[in-house]
């Protein structure tokens, strides 16, 4: 995911030089470039921009202004300040800003900023869908789930429970499985099985969780082991209790 920055800088010098060295770190889309803090308002209402790498000292309205202007409106992107002067960095940190370069800006630390600013980012995008998930389909008594989020590369997808074969914990990693992919959970095994308590999802190991409308085979292993095979052939092994679960869902 690339990541949409905003140059906001009163010097014309200092947004090429921005520019320039931005191009050379990867991963950094220029969305617009601002010469005062009005237009730099205007660029983030309509551009929304993840990262806002903003000057203090400019004729009109200055960087801080900017920032607490922008805190009541709609849409908050990172801040990361650009200037030429260290005595505003607490103000500036106590701001809401996540880093404060002095110019001239090495390209290592420009690389260091511009990471934090992605790691933030990827962490709030995650956090605005996990709470997304938590709202867009709240359940009352006897109602099934219908969505769960998953994770595909850079890109996150809404999934109905019913097309949800199973899920599979690897370490601190929850998969998803359906029949043509397998996604990343942004939620762990235990909070999904609380979730999907009213469907038809059942614990079949500690790091597994099933849904019964897509077990296609029960096989006894031994007296106390089961083989559950998905319907896409997908395997567990559950105890006799786990599998006494399933068994009482689809009335065997």
């Amino acid at each position: 995911m690339r990541l949409k920055t905003l140059i906001v800088d009163d010097e014309p010098v200092a947004r090429k030089v921005l520019r320039e060295d931005l191009e050379s770190i990867g991963g950094v889309e220029v969305v617009g470039e601002a010469d005062n803090g009005a237009a730099a308002l205007d660029q983030i209402a309509g551009r929304r921009p993840d990262l806002v790498l903003l000057d203090l000292q400019m004729p009109g309205m200055g960087g801080f202004e900017v920032i607490r202007k922008i805190r009541h409106g709609a849409h908050m992107p990172v801040i990361v300040i650009v200037t030429a002067y260290d005595k505003y960095a607490l103000e500036a940190f106590e701001a809401g800003a996540i880093d404060y370069l002095l110019k001239p800006v090495g390209q290592d630390r420009l690389a260091a900023a511009i990471e934090k600013a992605r790691r933030i980012t990827s962490h709030e995008a995650v956090e605005r869908l996990a709470r997304l998930q938590e709202v867009a389909d709240p359940l009352l008594p006897g109602q099934r789930l219908k969505k769960i989020v998953g994770k595909a590369g850079p890109e996150y997808f809404l999934l109905d429970a019913h097309e949800i074969f199973a899920f599979h914990a690897e370490g601190d990693i929850v998969w998803i499985t359906t029949a043509r992919k397998r996604y990343q959970a942004t939620q762990t095994l235990k909070v999904l099985e609380e979730r999907l308590r009213s469907a038809t999802f059942q614990r079949i190991h500690r790091n597994a969780l099933v849904n019964v409308d897509h077990v296609r085979k029960m096989s006894a292993l031994s007296s106390q082991r089961w083989l559950i095979t998905l319907s896409n052939d997908q395997e567990f092994i559950a105890s006799k209790r786990q599998a006494r679960g399933i068994r009482r869902l689809v009335n065997w």
